[in-house]
């Protein structure tokens, strides 16, 4: 608080410099009674008159002027002594939180899709997940238009998956556009070339990644500038993408990491059948292993626990620590704060330990067969597997629109808490907790992954808030594609 003569200063300063205020007004601010003309003028309007420089016009209306508005919050509210807590999220909370990531597609350009559907719950705050999906134009220039689906599982960060969403798929046209039509007969490019195009399009973005940001030693841009780029070195992300060509009803799905797409064909019987068009890799791949081993003769220590070098994942883009040479890696701690390299360093001999190379699988859709995508980030997949997750969207397919609020409560325990994993409650899901009541076939995944009708369990999981929610639930990202439907 100023003093009051300080206060008093001020304000005679601003009078003085304001003009249209004559001494007189500024009288009645002072302590001293005489008029302006007497010879007795009291020692506080003299110190008015003579004060040096003063504050501007608009403090002294702030100070002159009562406002008529009080923009200060009210903070009222009843007396109380009891703790209030709201409560956790009723049924309708649930569907709410479910459903707020949801989108849905019906497809009329572009033959062979029906309709796609998608979602995506955090966990993380933010969400490390990204996606991408839509229509664009043909590689070839045939004036037709090919579909994409992309699935980002972001890692320490959200800033490499984020990078993607804009770059992966121009990477990927541009690298189409260069492989050339063989004079077959309808004029298409060999699947093989396909596939390489696409690997080599995940390569070159990855390398521009990582070398860009060990290019920050050398630049002389701004500090903000390569912290930027720094980030997108450090984070890391996971990359599950399919484009479809409408002509040649082919699906070409390219997976770098753990997000997995599965594909489901009607048969003759009725059944669904689940068509793995990717693989996990991880440290528990016994195909990844063994590359590994290959490509690190001697280091025995890479792979252990399941995890490359303390990485679940054995591919990824990003992740600079599993690639850049540690002397660089030591520089950018001094520089930039950079994160410490991996530990122990002794067992760090050969980098770079992950690769961003997708394994690229090619698949025709037969247009005679009812089929469908299902496209998710791990958070899903650890709880549903791929023949359950089939058979959860399959029962999605058939059950008529009108039937699909029927939540069928399963009975359980007033006082369930998580301790009942270790009583027989399975953590994962079981068919008998079934429930079909979303019009979005991704958000059924989602809500039968974590729970379906055992509305404790569901809800409980969905309490959580970050980053105690990483407890209980990992951020999951689902998209599902109907074909000839």
């Amino acid at each position: 608080m100023l003093p009051l003569r300080v206060i008093r200063t001020r304000l005679c300063h601003a009078t003085i410099r304001r003009g249209p205020i004559s001494r007189a007004q500024a009288k009645g601010y002072s302590s001293a009674k005489s008029s302006p003309s007497s010879p007795t003028l009291g020692k506080t309007t003299r110190y008015i008159v003579t004060t040096g420089v003063a504050v501007g016009a608009p403090c002294l209306w702030w100070l002159l002027v009562p406002s008529t508005r009080d923009q200060v919050p009210c903070l009222e509210k009843p007396p109380a002594q009891d703790l209030v807590i709201e409560p956790g999220p009723s049924n309708d909370d649930v569907t709410r939180i479910l459903s707020q990531g949801a989108y849905s597609f019906q497809v009329k350009s572009v033959t062979g899709v029906s309709r796609y559907d998608g979602s995506q719950l955090a966990s993380n705050c933010p969400c490390e997940d990204r996606f991408i999906h839509g229509k664009f134009p043909s590689p070839w220039n045939d004036g037709k238009h090919w579909m994409a689906w992309g699935i980002f599982d972001g890692h320490s960060g959200w800033q490499t998956s984020d990078l993607l969403t804009k770059q992966l798929l121009p990477f990927v046209r541009y690298g189409l556009s260069q492989a050339i039509p063989t004079a077959s007969k309808d004029g298409t490019v060999p699947d093989e070339a396909v596939q390489h195009a696409i690997k080599k399009a995940f390569m070159n973005l990855d390398d521009a990644i990582i070398k860009t940001g060990a290019d920050v030693s050398q630049s002389e841009e701004p500090l903000r500038d390569k912290l930027k780029k720094l980030a997108v070195s450090y984070a890391g992300s996971c990359a599950l993408l399919s484009v479809y060509d409408p002509v040649t009803s082919k699906l070409h799905v390219a997976c770098t990491g753990d997000s997995r797409a599965v594909l489901a064909q009607k048969n003759s019987d009725g059944k669904w059948e689940a068509i793995p068009l990717s693989l996990d890799q991880t440290g528990d791949n016994e195909q990844e292993v063994a590359r590994l081993s290959r490509e690190h003769p001697g280091e025995n220590n890479i792979v252990k626990d399941g995890r490359v070098l303390g990485m679940m994942v054995s591919r990824a883009f990003g992740d600079a620590r599993w690639k850049w040479p540690l002397q660089l890696q030591q520089n950018f701690v001094r520089r930039f704060y950079g994160i410490q390299p991996l530990r122990p360093t002794e067992d760090f001999r050969t980098p770079p330990y992950l690769t961003a190379e997708p394994v690229v699988t090619t698949t025709n859709i037969d247009p005679s067969k009812p089929s469908f995508l299902i496209l998710a980030s791990d958070g899903l997949w650890y709880t549903v597997s791929s023949q359950q997750a089939v058979d959860l969207v399959g029962k999605w397919v058939e059950t008529p629109t009108v039937k699909r609020n029927d939540i069928q409560q399963e009975p359980t325990d007033k006082h369930f808490d998580f301790s009942h994993f270790w009583k027989g409650v399975s953590w994962k899901f079981k068919e008998e907790r079934t429930t079909i009541q979303d019009d979005n076939v991704a958000v059924h995944l989602m809500r039968n992954a974590l729970g379906g009708n055992h509305q404790e369990l569901i809800a409980g999981r969905l309490t959580f808030n970050p980053p105690s929610s990483r407890r209980v639930r990992d951020d999951i990202t689902v998209q599902v594609v109907f074909f000839n439907s």
